[in-house]
């Protein structure tokens, strides 16, 4: 491996975020060296990876792993598995920075470990900090690293804010939303809509976990979360518009009345791609933005009526404590019983509001609590829908 080299490990490889990291990184093949990729059960394009780049270590993190065929595995290229595996991945003094990619709450662990071993985190694992935030951004402190967002609305405020010398100066940031597929709904449609109808994002290409978080716009309520303790921010000074062609991915207001946004055709590749190369900025992937081909640029107040996803993601901010673990996990679960037919779709933000009512709050939880708050808020929907 050359030293020179920023060296990359990628959690989270065979998902979407992962697949356009791997794209991003496959241009920065000068500046950047991909140190080590990591999949769940996706064997066959974990393995297709790792021909593809030869990084010094895969891993797969789905324990009967090992009893699959590695044969294809390239020379030079070392297995791993399990959560170990990955632990001493981002923990090796030859990965310099860790891009974590893993979806849902299984991606706190890298993201935790990483910064432990004193690494740079590209953070696309947004639950990280929606369950945990005031502990991850304390141990980013207590160890000198530096979280880049990932998430194109948290890389633009990150990039906004640059513009001013201090958090002071804000007077709010101001989140977009596509809307989803479901924005011109009534609440009534809501009630008949199908897995299939909302796994048809309007203009992004995404998994189906954060597609039909962005159906119910509770993708919008979890980044409220992590937009508070990313950015310092107290809930009441972060607000969401929609803007449907998700041009402007977010934008920053000054007290002096300027409004900075960040603008770019949507397309995951450019802020993955900034984090990757951070504080630089080099050339990048995709077409540039061509606002008189664009045309139209539109934005609304989001009707909190229909998607009451986004009261919920205030409450939490503001709130922190065990909140986000909790609301962040009922989520999840409630998700996974949609996409299997067991939920409908307006039942799940109710879901979440029974389990996070009823949960008991614990103002200042430690990691442990937190996972132990996570369990208990998915044996919760599964009680709550049983009933």
């Amino acid at each position: 491996m050359n030293p020179r080299l920023v060296r990359v490990a990628v959690l989270g490889s065979t998902g979407s975020i992962g697949c356009n990291a791997l794209d991003a990184l496959s241009g920065l093949r000068e500046t950047h060296e991909l140190a080590a990729l990591t999949g769940h059960r996706n064997i066959s394009k974990l393995l297709d990876q790792a021909r593809r780049f030869r990084p010094r270590w895969i891993v797969a993190t789905d324990e009967q792993a090992a009893s699959e065929d590695w044969s294809g595995l390239p020379a030079g290229t070392e297995l791993k598995t399990g959560m170990d595996g990955v632990r001493e991945v981002v923990g090796h003094p030859e990965v310099d920075l860790v891009l974590a990619a893993i979806v849902g709450i299984a991606g706190l662990s890298g993201t935790w470990w990483a910064l432990e071993a004193g690494k740079d985190v590209a953070l696309a694992n947004k639950e990280s900090l929606v369950a945990a935030g005031p502990l991850v951004m304390g141990l980013a402190r207590e160890r000198g690293c530096q979280i880049i967002p990932v998430d194109s609305e948290h890389s633009a405020i990150f990039q906004a804010l640059r513009a001013g010398r201090s958090s002071d100066e804000v007077r709010r940031i101001i989140l977009t939303a596509s809307g989803g597929p479901f924005r011109e709904y009534t609440t009534e449609q809501m009630r008949h809509v199908s897995v299939e109808d909302a796994l048809c994002h309007p203009t992004w290409d995404m998994g189906a976990k954060i597609t039909i978080d962005s159906a119910t716009m509770m993708n919008k309520a979890l980044e409220i979360i992590e937009a508070r303790w990313l950015f310092d921010m107290p809930a009441e000074k972060i607000d969401v518009v929609i803007h449907p062609q998700s041009i402007v991915h977010s934008l920053v207001e000054f007290h002096d009345g300027s409004v900075l946004a960040q603008m770019s055709p949507p397309d995951m590749r450019l802020p993955i791609h900034y984090a990757l190369t951070y504080p630089e900025r080099m050339p990048g992937p995709g077409a540039p933005l061509d606002l008189a081909e664009q045309g139209t640029l539109e934005f609304f107040a989001p009707d909190e009526a229909r998607f009451p996803a986004l009261g919920l993601g205030r409450e939490v901010a503001a709130a922190g404590g065990s909140a986000g673990a909790i609301l962040n996990a009922a989520n999840e679960s409630a998700v996974a019983l949609f996409l299997d037919k067991k939920l409908s779709f307006h039942e799940i933000v109710p879901v979440c509001r029974s389990v996070l009512d009823h949960h008991h709050f614990e103002p200042n939880p430690s990691l442990e609590q937190l996972w132990e708050a996570d369990g208990w808020a998915r044996r919760e929907v599964t009680r709550w829908i049983t009933c």
